[in-house]
C-alpha cells in the first residue's frame, strides 16, 4: 500500500519506520524542516512504564474551575475548549476510569519499551541514553507520600526499592550534600534517552527502507468524501493514497473537525532547559526526579524538564523558539542548582524548550481506525509520547495490515471518544 503519514514527530517517524519495514510505500508530510521539531524536541527523555499515568490538572485549577465559570480570567487564556476538556478530565478522573486509563497506558508503555529495545538492537546506531532513575525524597513526609508511587511502580513490574539518603548518594555521588534528602526510590531498570536523536535514527532507517519525508510542507485538509486523500498547501489537486495515518499532535483537531471527528485534545505544555556538562564528576550519572521535575544526563548535556500548563498559546512556530514563563524557568533552574549546582555551564549554550503535548482527558492515546475509510489515528500521547512511540507505531501498523496487535487495546481505541 501507499500510505501517507501526517507529522514527523517521534510518533510519525516510528510509524513510518514500522510501515516501511513492512514493505509499504510511505510518504511523510511535515510542516517543519526536520523531524522532532515540536513535542519530541527536548522532552525529559524518561522511558519507564511505571512512571506513566494520566495527567491531572493541578488541584487549585480544578477547584477554581468548578467554582467559577469565569476561569478564562486567569492570567493566561483558557478557551471554552480548554474548559470543556477540564470538565471531561474531571469525569475521567473517577477512580474506576482513572485505573482503566492508567492500566492501558502502562500496558502500552511496557510493550513500547520492549519494541524500542528490539529496534535499537536491530539498527546499527547509538543515541544518548542512561540507565537508572532515582526519585528523590527531601523530607520524611515526602517518603510517606511516595508510598503510592512505590506501589504503582511495583504493580507496573518495575524493579524498585526504597533506599536511604546515603545509598542514594552512592548511586548519584554528585548530589549536593547540603540539600536535604530523607531517602529515595531507586528504579534501576528505568532509563532516559534522547528522543530527538532516536527520531533522526528512525527516519534514516525508514528512508533506507524506501520511505520519503517531505519537509516544509503543510497538509491543510483531508478530503471528506475520500479520507485517504490529502490537500497540500500550494497545490490545486489533492493527493490520493491507500491510507493515511494522522500523527500530527496539536494540529490534529483542525484536520479532524471538518470530517465530523472531534477528539477532545488539549495542549498541555511542558518545559525544559538543556545545558552542556561543565564538570562530568559533578553531573548526574543517569536521571533523578524531584517532584514533577526530571534531571537527566544525556550525553554531554544535562536536561531539566517537567511542569505543565494548560491553556498556553500554540502556533505554527517551533515551540523551542518561545521563552518559558518566568515561574517555570525559575523552578527548573532552582531544582538543578539544588541538586547539581556545578553540573552544567549555564552562562552560554543553554537550550530552552516549550512543547505542546496533545492530551486526551483520560490519559491514553487514540490508536487505530478513525471510523472513516482509509484514515487511521496515532494521537494524544500527552507527555508520554517518547515512552509509548515504538509500541503505538507497531500497533497501528498491525491494525492497518489486518493483524492482531500483541497487546490488549482496551482503553486505547479511538471510538471511546466518538
Amino acid at each position: 500500500m501507499h500510505i501517507a503519514i501526517i507529522g514527523a514527530g517521534i510518533i510519525g517517524v516510528t510509524t513510518a519506520y514500522e510501515l516501511a519495514e513492512g514493505g509499504h510505500a510511505v510518504t511523510v508530510f511535515e510542516r517543519h524542516s526536520s523531524v522532532a521539531e515540536e513535542a519530541s524536541f527536548a522532552n525529559a527523555g524518561i522511558v519507564a512504564p511505571g512512571f506513566v499515568a494520566p495527567w491531572r490538572a493541578p488541584h487549585w485549577l480544578r477547584l477554581f474551575w468548578s467554582r467559577s465559570p469565569a476561569a478564562s480570567r486567569l492570567t493566561w487564556p483558557l478557551s471554552s475548549a480548554d474548559l470543556t476538556w477540564l470538565r471531561r478530565q474531571r469525569s475521567a478522573g473517577m477512580p474506576a476510569m482513572r485505573a482503566l486509563g492508567q492500566a492501558a497506558m502502562q500496558r502500552l508503555a511496557t510493550y513500547s519499551r520492549e519494541r524500542l529495545h528490539q529496534i535499537t538492537e536491530r539498527l546499527d546506531y547509538t543515541f544518548d541514553r542512561t540507565e537508572g532513575i532515582l526519585i528523590l525524597l527531601r523530607t520524611a513526609r515526602n517518603r510517606e507520600r511516595a508510598q503510592p508511587t512505590l506501589v504503582r511502580l511495583r504493580d507496573a513490574g518495575a524493579s524498585c526499592r526504597e533506599i536511604s539518603a546515603d545509598e542514594a548518594r552512592q548511586i548519584e555521588p554528585a548530589l549536593h550534600p547540603n540539600t536535604p534528602l530523607a531517602g529515595a526510590i531507586h528504579v534501576p531498570d528505568g532509563e532516559a534517552g534522547n528522543c530527538r536523536q532516536f527520531a533522526v535514527i528512525a527516519r534514516d532507517a525508514a528512508e533506507q527502507k524506501g520511505a520519503q519525508f517531505v519537509f516544509n510542507t503543510s497538509v491543510i485538509g483531508i478530503d471528506p468524501s475520500y479520507p485517504a486523500s490529502l490537500w497540500i498547501a500550494g497545490e490545486t489537486q489533492p493527493r490520493g493514497f491507500d491510507a493515511v495515518v494522522l500523527c500530527t499532535g496539536a494540529a490534529a483537531s483542525e484536520l479532524l473537525a471538518p470530517l465530523g471527528l472531534r477528539l477532545p485534545l488539549a495542549s498541555v505544555y511542558g518545559y525544559s532547559i538543556s545545558a552542556p556538562v561543565d564538570e562530568p564528576a559533578l553531573a548526574p550519572r543517569a536521571a533523578v526526579f524531584d517532584g514533577r521535575i526530571a534531571i537527566a544526563r544525556l550525553g554531554q548535556r544535562v536536561r531539566v524538564a517537567g511542569l505543565a500548563e494548560i491553556g498556553g498559546r500554540h502556533d505554527n512556530a517551533s515551540t523551542r523558539a518561545h521563552a518559558l514563563p518566568a515561574w517555570a524557568e525559575q523552578r527548573l533552574y532552582r531544582t538543578l542548582t539544588d541538586w547539581f549546582p556545578a553540573a552544567a555551564r549555564l552562562t552560554n549554550g543553554v537550550q530552552v524548550w516549550r512543547g505542546a503535548r496533545p492530551t486526551l482527558p483520560d490519559g491514553p492515546p487514540a490508536l487505530g481506525a478513525s471510523g472513516l475509510p482509509g484514515l487511521w489515528l496515532n494521537l494524544g500521547h500527552g507527555a508520554h509520547g517518547w515512552c509509548m512511540a515504538c509500541g503505538a507505531a507497531r500497533i497501528v501498523a498491525d491494525l492497518l495490515e489486518g493483524h492482531a496487535p500483541e497487546i490488549d487495546l482496551q482503553g486505547l481505541e479511538p471510538e471511546r471518544w466518538r
